[in-house]
Parts: C-alpha cells; sequence; structure tokens
C-alpha cells in the first residue's frame, strides 16, 4: 500500500490483520421476541444445512437446500442424482399443502437444490419443508413480494454483510430471527476465505480456500451454524456477494496477491460455482464459466424498488495502491479516470433504465461499499485527500455519473444500502461532495459487519474527520467500535434506519441493543436522527 511519510497513524497493516483486529463492543438488551421465532424445527442429519429461501416475485419464491449428510467433507453424498421432494404450505404444521414437486440434486451442483415454487399468492407468507432418502427437513418460512402496483403500508429489511466465522458468534442473526421482518437482504461477504487462525475464537478448517471442494466446505462450515440456519429458514434472504466468496479485494479478473490470470480465474470459477450452490438464487444465476448474472431487481409493490448490485465481477482494478496493501492512499489522477469502472457499463445503464421506470416511493441500492465520499486526509496531515480505493472513492467519475443521473431524473427517494467496512455510517450523498450547498440525492446506511473486526486505531482518524467543519460534512453518524445489524423499517411517509449491536463476539447469546436510529421522510432531502 501506498503509506503517508511521517504519519503516526498509517503503518504498512496487512488487511487480514486488519479484518481480524477486534474493536471495543457494549450494549443491553432491548427487543421485541416475535411468537413462534423459535418454532421451527431443527433439521436432519441429511439436511444438515438447513433450508433457505429468496429472490421472491409476487407469485412465486426461490427454495434452496443441500443434502449433505457429512457437509465438513464434501457433504458425504455419494456420485448420483437424488430425487428430492418438496412442499409448501399455509401452515406451519404442514397440513395445507399448496404446492408440491420433485426435483433432482445433482453431484455436479453439490448436491443442492434450487426449487422456484410458483403459483403463490402475492403478498403472502408460506412455510416449506423438503424429503429425500427417508429423511425430511425443517420448515422454514418464506413471503411473495405485494402484487405490482400495490401501495404497501409497511417493508421491514435487515441488512447485514461480512460474516468471519472465525472471529465469534452470531448473535446478531439470532436478534434477526427474534424480529418481525419481510426479508434479510446480504450485501457480501458471505464467508472468509482465509486459512485456519488457531487464536480465533471459531477456526475455520483447512488452508485458504483455492478449489470447489474447498469453497463448499468452507460455505458447509458457516451454514452449521444454528443462528444463521435460523435467520435463513425465517425470512427469504436478498444476497450479492463482495470480494472474500473469492478472494479478498480482488477486482473483476484480477488478484490482489499476484495470482496469474488464467489461475486466478479458475479460481473464481469454482468460488462462484460454491456461491450459487449455497445461496437462494435462481438459474438465471447460475455461472456460466468464470461469470456469473447477479444484479438483479425487486419490486415491493409500489413501496419499494430494490437493486441488488453485483460490485466485484466487472471491476477495474483499485487504483492509487499496490497489490496486497490494505488498499488506503493518497489521491491519484486514476481516481478521475472515465475508462474506470465499478459496475461495468452494461451494469450502469440497467441501473438508470430501472430507476427511470421506477413509480415506486423508495428507490433502493443494495450494493458492497461505500459510496459517501471519506477523505481521511485531515487527520493524516495530508493536503491531498486520503481514500480507501476499494470504495466508491476509487472509482470516482462513474460514482459522479450515478449522482449526476439522481439529480436530473430524480427517482423518489433514492436509499443505498451497503456493508463491508465492519462499521456503522450515516451520509447524505451530494451531488458534488466538495460543495456543502450542494443538493443531496440520495441517503446512504452502511451497516456494520455480523462479526467482521474493524481496527480499533482507525477509529480515532475517522472520528478526526467527521464534524460540519471537516472534509467529510456530508457523514452525519459512524460508530466503529460494535458488530450487529441495520433494521430498516419502511413505510411510504418515511424510512427508519436502527443500527442494532452485540454485546460480546464470544457469546452467541450476548445481548443486544439499538445504538442510533435515523430517518429520512419521504419527500425531503436529507437524513435526520430519530
Amino acid at each position: 500500500m501506498m503509506i503517508l511519510r511521517g504519519s503516526p497513524f498509517l503503518r504498512p497493516i496487512d488487511r487480514r490483520t486488519f479484518l481480524r483486529t477486534s474493536g471495543a463492543l457494549a450494549g443491553l438488551v432491548g427487543l421485541r421476541v416475535v411468537p413462534g421465532a423459535r418454532a421451527l424445527a431443527a433439521t436432519s442429519s441429511l439436511f444438515s444445512l438447513g433450508v433457505a429461501s429468496g429472490d421472491p416475485t409476487p407469485t412465486s419464491v426461490l427454495l434452496w437446500t443441500r443434502l449433505a449428510p457429512d457437509p465438513l467433507n464434501g457433504g458425504g453424498m455419494s456420485p448420483k442424482p437424488v430425487r428430492v421432494r418438496w412442499e409448501v404450505a399455509r401452515d406451519e404444521g404442514m397440513q395445507q399443502i399448496v404446492r408440491r414437486g420433485q426435483v433432482t440434486a445433482k453431484p455436479g451442483d453439490g448436491h443442492t437444490v434450487h426449487v422456484i415454487a410458483g403459483g403463490l399468492a402475492p403478498d403472502s407468507w408460506y412455510f416449506y419443508r423438503f424429503s429425500a432418502m427417508g429423511e425430511t427437513s425443517r420448515v422454514g418460512r418464506t413471503r411473495t413480494l405485494p402484487a405490482r402496483g400495490t401501495l404497501a403500508s409497511r417493508l421491514r429489511l435487515a441488512v447485514v454483510s461480512c460474516q468471519d466465522y472465525q472471529n465469534g458468534y452470531y448473535a446478531a442473526y439470532r436478534d434477526i430471527a427474534e424480529h418481525d421482518l419481510d426479508f434479510v437482504v446480504h450485501t457480501g461477504d458471505y464467508i472468509y476465505e482465509y486459512a485456519a487462525n488457531p487464536a480465533a475464537i471459531r477456526q475455520h478448517r483447512g488452508g485458504e480456500c483455492q478449489t470447489l471442494d474447498d469453497y463448499r466446505n468452507r460455505y458447509a462450515l458457516y451454514r452449521l451454524d444454528p443462528q444463521l440456519q435460523d435467520a435463513h429458514a425465517r425470512f427469504p434472504f436478498l444476497v450479492t456477494w463482495d470480494d472474500h466468496e473469492v478472494q479478498n479485494n480482488y477486482t473483476g479478473p484480477i488478484s490482489d496477491e499476484g495470482v496469474p490470470a488464467d489461475a486466478f480465474r479458475t479460481r473464481r470459477a469454482v468460488a462462484y460455482q460454491a456461491y450459487w450452490e449455497h445461496m437462494p438464487l435462481r438459474a438465471s444465476s447460475r455461472p456460466r464459466r468464470d461469470t456469473m448474472q447477479l444484479y438483479r431487481r425487486f419490486d415491493f409493490g409500489r413501496l419499494a424498488r430494490i437493486f441488488m448490485l453485483d460490485g466485484r465481477q466487472f471491476r477495474s482494478d483499485q487504483p492509487c495502491v499496490e497489490p496486497g496493501s490494505l488498499g488506503v492512499g493518497p489521491e491519484c489522477p486514476d481516481v478521475f479516470a472515465e475508462d474506470r469502472t465499478f459496475l461495468g457499463t452494461r451494469q450502469e445503464r440497467w441501473l438508470y433504465a430501472g430507476l427511470r421506470r421506477s413509480r415506486a416511493r423508495w428507490n433502493v441500492i443494495a450494493q458492497q461499499v461505500m459510496m459517501m465520499r471519506g477523505d481521511l486526509g485531515e487527520a493524516l496531515g495530508s493536503a491531498v485527500p486520503v481514500y480507501n480505493m476499494d470504495a466508491w472513492d476509487g472509482y470516482q467519475a462513474q460514482r459522479q455519473r450515478i449522482l449526476d443521473f439522481l439529480a436530473r431524473e430524480r427517482p423518489a427517494n433514492p436509499i443505498v444500502l451497503t456493508g463491508d467496512i465492519h462499521s456503522a455510517w450515516v451520509a447524505e450523498l451530494r451531488q458534488n461532495f466538495l460543495d456543502p450547498a450542494s443538493p443531496v440525492v440520495a441517503v446512504e446506511f452502511v451497516c456494520t459487519s455480523i462479526s467482521s473486526s474493524f481496527l480499533d486505531s482507525f477509529i480515532p482518524i475517522i472520528e478526526a474527520n467527521l464534524g460540519p467543519n471537516s472534509r467529510n460534512p456530508h457523514i452525519r453518524f459512524f460508530e466503529g467500535r460494535h458488530r450487529g445489524w441495520t433494521l430498516c423499517d419502511v413505510t411510504p411517509e418515511r424510512w427508519q434506519a436502527d443500527f442494532r449491536v452485540v454485546q460480546t463476539l464470544s457469546d452467541p447469546a450476548s445481548p443486544v441493543e439499538t445504538v442510533s436510529s435515523w430517518v429520512v421522510d419521504a419527500g425531503v432531502p436529507g437524513v435526520r436522527p430519530a
């Protein structure tokens, strides 16, 4: 990485160390328990990885499971296809069956199952289960979207990211499962590819993921966590990836660790395959060689249009920093280059077309890394801006095009939902970040991580760069000492984001509380404390 010489804050820090360094934690419980949140039955040995659902429409939903009696050793299935039965019911006891069918779990897909349950009623909750080889899965719960054109009265989302298994337990997912929600939006880093760390709270098995079997076993390890399983069984997930599903800080076909191009394309291809196998994604997202169609959108009636972006597959390499660095460096001309891309041309045009046609009250862009400008130079004594180049600050030409589009076309109430940075942020996205009088074109909420750590020594650097008289007056809130998730409660009149945090990662029963709440009023640019 590029270092500001003489700075007492920036030293050459390996990003693995950055991601494994724990922050201070605090909090007391204060949650509303939903009746029946713990009622869903435990899984069988064949269905050891539980069940999941996602990618709903008004009349269908994608159902997922994997046959894996020996999940950490390739799954333990013979290399033969297996017929799997599935059922959808209106009741948890699975007596009022409305849809059923059979599907083949194929060895080439790791004996995973992706079922589209169609012919369902809009805006409705359902229960589902699988059975095969004399065993039956736990019962999952899912829902469809409201009918197109319907203005729903309410939407409740959990926004999550960055769940490093080795860094602690998933008390945040336990808290999510106990809330009354419609969906979970996962913005990436579902797994971490790192080798086992003997000093960690929990350990990965083996070395860094390289092969398809490595990635399959890593997903299996994460999916064995009972609190993550409960969240998947309780709500449908809308998912996208970031970097750790393949390799830390990779961009497009480029390894951040100097892996030769052909070898890295092979690794990326098997990582994409394992991601699709283990996520509740439709066949349209199935990988073709080393590419995958992941960006897509969902309409919650006319209340919200949700865009799930892919900010990794089509990226140009990070500018201004060296491979293997932390990714922080001073501004260089490349950050403004018009030919550098974060989304790729096709995805950018797709986003504009979807926003232009939207009639939703809220237009939601769920994506990986911070879109806001974040200049760290002030605290570092630098006359030039210092950025995290893995975020949108490293891709400012495309970001400016998006901000200009929002200012010009004015889609209703844009909200950006972000993960990646292992800390909580709220910011007003201005058309021109260097002009405090420039119009606010969107509001960004960044969720902290489920468990991945934030570097304590960065907290005073960031805090010294905030406030109305700083270089970042558009940033309204930052909290880096806690892990957790963000609850978004949405009505036609307002969007409220509650930042919920766990007390400790060492205890799966850790208390959880809300530390800060922020509101966007429909039709009013900007954000305010609740």
